[in-house]
């Protein structure tokens, strides 16, 4: 077991509250993170160029809080139809390829912040394949690009804490082992290692271990509760990290503006299993409890108490710490 000074592990989650749901137009996050005068910080921001590489649902959330400070925002997607949707938020809406080198350099031509955030387009899951081709061509001609790029200062590379795999519910950092057994976790850890394989000393490199995304449109409560009554497999043991939209967008901004270089968890306090939290969610609105069948393999590939002391330590403060909406 990880022991950390000044950061208790075993925080009761019997608080857990449920909080006002937030909505696209409310995020914006401006009174949120004032590390420095406003005037200052404001000064900074505009004009400032900064490009999104994957606007889906974090992305988008990124780009529109990045436009409403100021910044000058490229934004890109991999289909036309949803070039209309960036429009709104992004001064520069591209679509692009992530395997197409020529397009990943028509994106960060000129840019000062990078923030890749990509993952497979699908409502199910995908196979190893797809996760793949989606990730390792990406990180690949990012970094080629990046070597001979003279206006990028830092890149934030959005990953997930699924990439430590099965601990048995055991506490994991930035410095544990990571998952290269399953095919899954194979590729974000190849992905993760070609994106820190940068080897430029004037550009700051930031990944990110997201926890399991919750917010707006993926509330929990909605998510969980289509589920009362069913069984799901596994014993419901399996330990899931979970972040908020809002915390993401807070979290790459704290990291932008501060700088940050090298590995950070960004979950949030709650450390229930998984049949603690569907009972939590599913008593609370009054549904019938989900039922585990053990005798197959669990839905989760992370069974691990992600530690997040690291990111706190940098002067962090989580929007929903202990709280599940």
């Amino acid at each position: 077991m990880l022991k950390k000074s000044g950061y208790s592990h075993e925080k009761s989650n019997t608080n857990l509250l449920i909080m006002p749901t937030i909505n696209d137009q409310s995020l914006t996050l401006n009174n949120l993170i004032s590390q420095r005068p406003m005037e200052q910080q404001k000064q900074s921001k505009i004009g400032k160029k900064v490009a999104v590489i994957g606007c889906g649902y974090v992305g988008k959330a990124v780009a529109s809080y990045w436009y409403q400070q100021d910044y000058i925002v490229t934004g890109t997607t991999t289909r036309e139809e949803n070039i209309s949707d960036l429009e709104d938020i992004t001064h520069n809406p591209l679509v692009v390829s992530g395997d197409n080198l020529e397009d990943i350099e028509k994106v960060i031509e000129e840019q000062e912040t990078v923030l890749v955030s990509i993952a497979p387009i699908s409502n199910r899951q995908v196979s190893s394949e797809v996760y793949a081709q989606t990730y390792i061509p990406t990180a690949k001609n990012l970094v080629t690009i990046l070597n001979n790029n003279s206006t990028v200062k830092q890149v934030i590379y959005l990953t997930s804490g699924s990439v430590y795999g099965d601990k048995k519910g055991e506490w994991v950092d930035e410095t544990s082992s990571l998952d290269t057994e399953s095919d899954y976790g194979k590729v974000l850890v190849e992905a993760e290692n070609i994106i820190l394989g940068l080897n430029r000393e004037d550009i700051k490199v930031c990944l990110l271990r997201l926890g399991g995304i919750y917010g707006p449109g993926r509330e929990l409560d909605k998510r969980i509760g289509r589920m009362a009554g069913k069984t799901l497999s596994g014993n419901g043991e399996n330990r899931v990290a979970w972040i908020h939209l809002e915390d993401i967008v807070k979290g790459i901004e704290f990291v932008h503006q501060k700088q940050c270089h090298g590995i950070y968890n960004l979950v949030n306090d709650v450390k229930l299993n998984s049949k603690e939290l569907c009972n939590l969610i599913c008593d609370r609105q009054q549904l019938e409890r989900v039922s585990w069948d053990e005798s197959k393999e669990s839905f989760s590939s992370l069974n691990a108490r992600v530690d997040n002391s690291k990111i706190k330590q940098e002067g962090y403060q989580l929007i929903y710490d202990n709280r599940i909406v």
